[in-house]
């Protein structure tokens, strides 16, 4: 008899990662596909654009996208990105809903929890931080406020941080996939260019060692990548600021704030494509940028 090799079944499709600011959607993120392509913070609302993030499995490939909190919006910034949050809900196969189960569940929960019922995708809770659970028996009443509101399809407990399997929710998301090719090579792991990623990791060294009244912010604008003829990337960026008292917080004395954070930002930026970075970094105030809707424009934020 002649052995007729079956093929596996494959299956392809995307999956939106929503929650309040703050819950580690970004960290989940990046933790599945096993690269720092999303920005973290510990800064509320650090997500501002969908930022497509891709895992393969020996079975399917999984398309990410991770998506600004969804908050009250303070300006024309935050609008964009709410409404590019609820966008996202009618566009994917699977929804993953993140919820941090040190907190209890909130107004802000509660709002998200009403657009989901407005769309007929399949949703997972994923109950993460579970590490800093002081009392592990506190999870399973916390789990059962979100389950007495919503007909959640899986309930996933995990630390994003933490875990190094996630075997069990990436199981449980290609249950609701559709069979279908993949559609992205399989070392591709992000759709998003090589400046919007440098832009991106020189924002989180900014997040990370500025004082409060600056974060939320800064905009950063590659105004130049290219490569030099010793193969080093040269990187020339602009970090924007609303006030001419936030840009000297940032540049720091003498320089030496943005001067650190040049250089965190640069070895991030290496560690990710591999290539020697010379960073060369600048600030500039743009009045009120945040309700300004020609300037968001120009920095990429849209719809």
């Amino acid at each position: 008899m002649i052995a007729i090799e079956t093929q596996k079944t494959h299956y392809s499709g995307f999956v939106a990662v929503v929650g309040r600011p703050n819950v580690g959607k970004s960290t989940l993120v990046n933790s599945l596909i096993g690269e720092k392509i999303a920005i973290m913070s510990d800064r509320p609302q650090t997500t501002r654009n969908k930022i497509m993030c891709i895992l393969n499995t020996d079975n399917a490939q999984i398309m990410f996208l991770d998506t600004p909190g969804i908050h009250k919006p303070q300006h024309k910034l935050g609008e964009y990105m709410v409404r590019s949050a609820e966008s996202t809900l009618h566009e994917v196969d699977v929804i993953l809903f993140v919820v941090d189960v040190n907190e209890k569940k909130g107004a802000g929960d509660d709002y998200i929890i009403e657009q989901l019922k407005k769309v007929k995708t399949p949703v997972i809770l994923v109950a993460n931080k579970i590490d800093k659970l002081a009392d592990k028996e506190q999870l399973f009443p916390i789990i059962s406020s979100y389950t007495k509101s919503f007909d959640f399809i899986a309930v996933v407990p995990t630390s994003a941080l933490v875990d190094k399997d996630f075997a069990s929710l990436v199981g449980e998301i290609v249950k609701h996939l559709p069979e279908g090719p993949q559609y992205f090579p399989e070392d591709m792991i992000t759709d998003q260019p090589e400046r919007v990623i440098a832009a991106e990791m020189i924002r989180e060294k900014v997040l990370k060692l500025t004082r409060d009244e600056v974060p939320h912010s800064i905009a950063v604008e590659i105004e130049e990548m290219k490569t030099r003829n010793n193969d080093d990337l040269y990187i020339r960026a602009t970090i924007y600021v609303e006030r001419e008292s936030q840009k000297g917080i940032v540049i720091g004395a003498k320089g030496s704030l943005l001067k650190l954070i040049g250089r965190q930002a640069r070895e991030d930026i290496e560690s990710l494509l591999g290539n020697k970075v010379y960073l060369d970094l600048w600030v500039k105030v743009k009045a009120d940028w945040r309700n300004r809707e020609n300037i968001l424009r120009q920095f990429g934020y849209e719809g």
